[in-house]
């Protein structure tokens, strides 16, 4: 692929299709987003309308994070805050829960898009998103009109624009190496579209994914020296027996996840040292006192997949 090519072909076909009209972009934070964002305002500049949502399941600090760093660009990104209804629409099963956040995403995006007067919806949409979705792998957030759902469905903007949508997540991190983003942004691990809540199994609450908010923190900071492709923790379902301060401890169970890939298709856990791990483990039972046990994941994709839900 010739990056500096697409990005000509991109930024021509948004800034024709908006014309003088505004567009909304959701912006996570992600590589994909991000990319998304700067293509489109490299189109259309101001009349771009960069939204990010505060849904409580972020990173920590993600939003003003990512609004700080986009100022720095000349993009002025919007925070909505609605952790609520975020919460409210959770499942236990993987996949109810998976089209549950996407109705409620949508269902914001709507709203927003009415808010703002804007025409059009662009939005980070990659290859394996689609790849995924079809096959009835797990169900991405952010693929619609593929599935046969009209945008009508959620008060969407009519049109809908992908730019990368026939990319790979090494294609799309090419493109925005050449848009001149930094490497804290080309280089990012990936991070679910539904953020945490794919994170925490079973029941989905503040106080839960609080637990695998403090986890991921850990596990990102002490295996960034490796430079995995992802890595992050997992909250089960089940508790286990542990021990603290020599009396028995019904706690938590973290699942440490690392693995390497170039374009998330396939991926092979990563060979962390003990030591590191040893490390990890230790930081989460001293900083999270509720959890009890924490383990390491093996599995490649396929049969696993990257995320647990």
């Amino acid at each position: 692929m010739d990056a500096k090519k697409f990005i000509e072909e991109k930024v021509k076909e948004i800034k024709e299709t908006v014309g003088d009209k505004k567009a909304l972009v959701a912006l996570s934070g992600g590589v994909d987003s991000s990319t998304t964002t700067a293509l489109a305002h490299r189109a259309i500049g101001r009349r771009l309308i960069p939204v990010f949502i505060d849904d409580g399941l972020m990173r920590v600090g993600e939003a003003h994070r990512v609004k700080d760093f986009f100022k720095k660009l000349g993009i002025k990104v919007r925070i909505v805050i609605d952790r609520r209804e975020f919460f409210t629409a959770t499942a236990t099963d993987p996949e109810v829960k998976r089209r549950k956040f996407r109705r409620t995403f949508y269902r914001m995006l709507g709203r927003l898009a009415r808010r703002y007067k804007a025409k059009f919806l662009l939005q980070g949409t990659i290859l394996t998103d689609i790849e995924e979705t079809k096959r009835g792998v797990k169900t991405q957030h952010n693929v619609l009109e593929q599935m046969g759902i009209k945008p009508k469905r959620f008060n969407l903007p009519p049109v809908i624009i992908e730019p990368l949508k026939e990319l790979t997540k090494n294609e799309v991190r090419e493109v925005a190496r050449e848009l001149g983003l930094p490497p804290e942004i080309y280089d990012r691990m990936p991070f679910p579209g539904p953020g945490l809540g794919t994170r925490v199994l079973g029941k989905l609450s503040p106080q839960r994914v609080n637990i695998v908010r403090k986890a991921t923190t850990i596990v990102e900071g002490e295996l960034a020296q490796f430079k995995p492709f992802q890595a992050f923790a997992v909250l089960l379902n089940d508790r286990a027996t542990g021990m603290k301060k020599g009396k028995r401890h019904f706690g938590n169970i973290i699942v440490i996840r690392s693995v390497e890939s170039t374009d998330a298709r396939t991926a092979t856990p990563s060979q962390i040292p003990w030591e590191a791990l040893q490390k990890v483990q230790q930081r989460i039972c001293k900083e999270i006192p509720s959890v009890s046990r924490v383990l390491y994941d093996l599995t490649p994709k396929e049969p696993a997949t990257i995320e647990y839900i």
